[in-house]
């Protein structure tokens, strides 16, 4: 298992990519990478993230959102 506390990921306020790794997307949603890797995989999640060239990111906006309280 892995711990992401020892890495720096920028605050979702000054985040300039439009959608994020795995590991960042976790982080910000203190969640196990593993969990999000299962809700694409399922499709059952809360977000759903994008495939680019195989590799998954996740939206900044539909972070920001869920973490408002939103469900997308």
């Amino acid at each position: 298992m892995q711990f992401t506390s020892n890495q720096n990921f920028v605050p979702l306020d000054k985040e300039t990519r439009t959608a994020i790794p795995t590991d960042a997307a976790a982080h910000h949603l203190s969640r196990k990478e593993q969990t999000l890797r299962a809700w694409a995989c399922l499709e059952n999640g809360p977000i759903r993230p994008v495939r680019i060239n195989g590799r998954l990111a996740w939206p900044v906006a539909q972070i920001i959102s869920l973490l408002n309280g939103g469900k997308k």
